[in-house]
């Protein structure tokens, strides 16, 4: 049994909540927390990569199934269409709203979102998926005819450092956040009823009536048991007092239902471990594909060159492809968690490796190939005994830059559930917690290291010493 979250830390404390009521009443549930946005979410439920996770009314209404009415009644038999549940509402509502510091509320006179309008040199930040979403800046911009000059994008949680160190002017809130009050915004009045409401329920796959009925029986017991208030003082432990979220979703079952639940946070060092652990995998497993598929790729380039631009080319629009959504298109494929992570990482790797392999051939002097013919040698042979090793500095050149690479992209991964160094990285996102990030950040700069290092040792016994010299001088 699987329960998703995004990656916020309302979703996360919610996931957390329901993991543990899970496991609680003897329904052995994993928690997959902090994936990317809704689309990742929604894609790993229906492809039974998840089995719940907590949603909003108006988030299903306007992204998943577009044109339904938000009200839970109306969602409900279209997502049974779809083989999915929903629950009644937690208990809040998570609307949508923008916010700008008390400070220029004051000095504009700004009390609703309409007062922008007259201000198109305010400096815009939303969140990447609300600049996006039907029900968000699309709508508003619409609504109250809003023309700014600067619109960027921006992670929801650096916005409110943004904002308050005055980087930007307005941003995109949801309303249960505790950093309103801690940053002292100003939320605008969405005077024009632009948002639709934004009731926190679950969604959970219909199967598990079969697979795990008695979960499905005890998600209803947290219908109405989660008022604003409660979810706001809830994001305020987790985000500015640092409580870790495991703690806070026990004291909350302890507290509204009597549920005694175990809450264990693994020590730094066990993070450090497992993320370490995670991350080999994904750059070994990836590296080894991009070696093995690459180095003949970059062969077939050299040796047919009108098939060798088709394999450049290639190599190099998939290099383009942006790595999320690269990620995203592959859950349909893959699934989530570590080998659509894979995946992409290999497909990465392929352009630096093909792309050093037909250079290093490519830059053998052709008077040592004509010579090579005269001796009789094969074309099998002269490959393997002259072309290759006198390619093998450009070669390696390629791996050491795609392992490096690979190193640093893999990160990403844990958007999706892989795992890494990418999960204390979002984490520390997150919670404004710098221990964290850098618990991500320094050992994958290490790890970076440690494989320049271990490639240019690998380099001595692959390539020989007369070119190496040669290389030197």
């Amino acid at each position: 049994m699987k329960v998703g979250s995004k990656v916020f830390t309302e979703s996360v404390l919610l996931g957390e909540i329901a993991t543990q009521l899970g496991n609680a009443n003897g329904v052995e549930t994993v928690h997959r927390k902090q994936f990317g946005g809704t689309r990742v979410l929604w894609e790993a439920l229906l492809s039974g990569q998840i089995d719940a996770y907590p949603e909003y009314t108006g988030t299903i209404s306007h992204e998943l199934l577009v044109g339904t009415p938000p009200e839970i009644s109306a969602l409900r038999p279209a997502l049974a269409a779809k083989g999915i549940g929903i629950t009644e509402s937690l208990g809040f509502s998570d609307t949508y709203a923008l916010g700008v510091t008390g400070a220029l509320a004051e000095k504009l006179k700004l009390s609703r979102i309409g007062d922008l309008a007259a201000h198109r040199d305010l400096r815009f930040a939303f969140s990447n998926e609300f600049l996006d979403r039907t029900d968000g800046w699309p709508a508003i911009k619409s609504a109250y005819g809003l023309n700014q000059a600067s619109v960027t994008g921006m992670d929801h949680d650096l916005a409110y450092k943004a904002i308050s160190s005055g980087a930007t002017d307005v941003i995109d809130l949801y309303t249960t956040d505790a950093e309103i009050a801690s940053y002292h915004l100003a939320v605008l009045a969405d005077n024009r009823h632009v948002f639709p409401p934004y009731e926190a329920v679950f969604l959970y796959r219909l199967d598990l009536r079969e697979k795990a009925p008695r979960f499905v029986d005890l998600l209803p017991s947290l219908v109405n048991q989660i008022d604003a208030k409660t979810m706001r003082e809830m994001n305020a432990a987790s985000k500015l007092d640092h409580v870790p979220e495991p703690r806070i979703a026990s004291e909350f079952l302890q507290k509204k239902l009597g549920v005694s639940s175990h809450s264990s946070v693994p020590n730094w060092m066990q993070q450090l471990l497992d993320r370490t652990r995670e991350h080999l995998f994904l750059v070994l497993v990836s590296l080894a594909a991009s070696m093995f598929a690459g180095i003949p790729l970059g062969i077939a380039a050299f040796a047919w060159p009108r098939v060798g631009w088709a394999i450049l080319n290639l190599v190099a629009v998939i290099y383009t492809i942006p790595s999320l959504a690269l990620l995203v298109m592959m859950i349909p494929l893959l699934g989530i968690g570590a080998w659509p992570a894979i995946t992409a990482l290999f497909l990465y790797g392929l352009l630096p490796i093909v792309r050093s392999t037909h250079a290093g051939l490519a830059g053998i002097p052709s008077s040592l190939r004509e010579s090579a013919i005269v001796l009789g040698l094969p074309s099998g042979a002269r490959l393997l005994r002259i072309e290759l090793p006198m390619a093998m500095p450009s070669i390696m050149a390629g791996i050491k830059t795609a392992a490096v690479m690979s190193i640093g992209a893999a990160t990403l991964g844990a958007l999706i559930g892989a795992g890494g160094y990418g999960q204390p990285i979002l984490t520390g996102i997150r919670l404004a917690d710098n221990r964290l990030i850098l618990l991500g950040a320094i050992p994958s700069a290490v790890m970076a290291l440690a494989a320049q290092g271990f490639f240019g040792l690998l380099e001595k016994f692959t390539v020989p010493r007369g070119l190496r010299l040669r290389v030197r001088a």
